[in-house]
């Protein structure tokens, strides 16, 4: 009896994946930074959740606008690449025929093989060959503007609301630490799982997250001390 195979593939997860990892990254490292910054120069703990609120609402409106512009621009080019290629086969057939067959020679099979491989899947689809094939463009990867957009909105969000939650059940004499303690393990987890979907080293992914966060909340946390000491 015959074995079933079984694989698992990360490619399905990208488009989501980017965007979800990206939102929720920029959530804990922009607001939780933001809060150590303004936790730096001695404001009240009520004020720097406001602030913390303001930039969880500024920044949200901001990572979604941004991804759906972005998103929506690429879309934009695939599909301008593939009116121009429909437009191409109905124009000189003949010439497509022969380029996809010489993307297959040069992928390694014979020429002969090439031409049935490329007479056949013209014949089935032959503009999904040639996006395939010619163009590198595939449906598991088509770009999604309003999904791109809610997600990031709505991780950056999550994101930020942790921190704010932070800074806003922590000690008054410890919110510093505490809010900024927090999001870093947030932040590794974070990484971590991003990492752990989309195959790739767990550890890598935590510690590459981790390090910028911190980076981050060393500045803010240095130019609120700055500024609270001129001031």
């Amino acid at each position: 009896m015959a074995r079933r195979h079984f694989e698992r593939h990360h490619a399905h997860h990208i488009g989501w994946l980017r965007a979800a990892v990206l939102g929720a990254d920029d959530g804990i490292v922009s607001v939780g930074s933001l809060l150590v910054g303004v936790a730096a120069t001695h404001m009240v703990q009520q004020r720097i959740v406001i602030v913390g609120v303001a930039g969880l609402l500024a920044g949200a409106m901001s990572m979604a606008a941004g991804e759906f512009v972005s998103v929506s621009s690429q879309a934009d080019a695939e599909r301008s690449e593939l009116e121009r290629e429909r437009r191409e086969l109905e124009t000189d057939v003949v010439h497509e025929h022969a380029e996809l067959a010489g993307i297959y020679v040069q992928r390694g099979l014979e020429p002969a093989l090439a031409e049935q491989v490329a007479a056949q899947l013209m014949a089935h689809d032959a503009l999904g060959a040639h996006a395939r094939d010619e163009l590198g463009l595939s449906p598991a990867r088509r770009p999604r503007p309003l999904q791109a957009a809610l997600v990031s909105g709505g991780s950056f969000t999550l994101g930020a609301l942790l921190s704010i939650a932070l800074a806003l059940l922590a000690p008054a004499a410890a919110l510093m630490p505490v809010t900024a303690g927090g999001s870093l393990l947030a932040l590794a987890a974070l990484g971590a799982l991003a990492a752990r979907i989309g195959g790739a080293p767990v550890a890598t992914g935590a510690l590459r997250v981790t390090f910028w966060g911190a980076l981050s909340m060393a500045l803010t946390a240095g130019a609120g001390t700055a500024f609270s000491a001129f001031g």
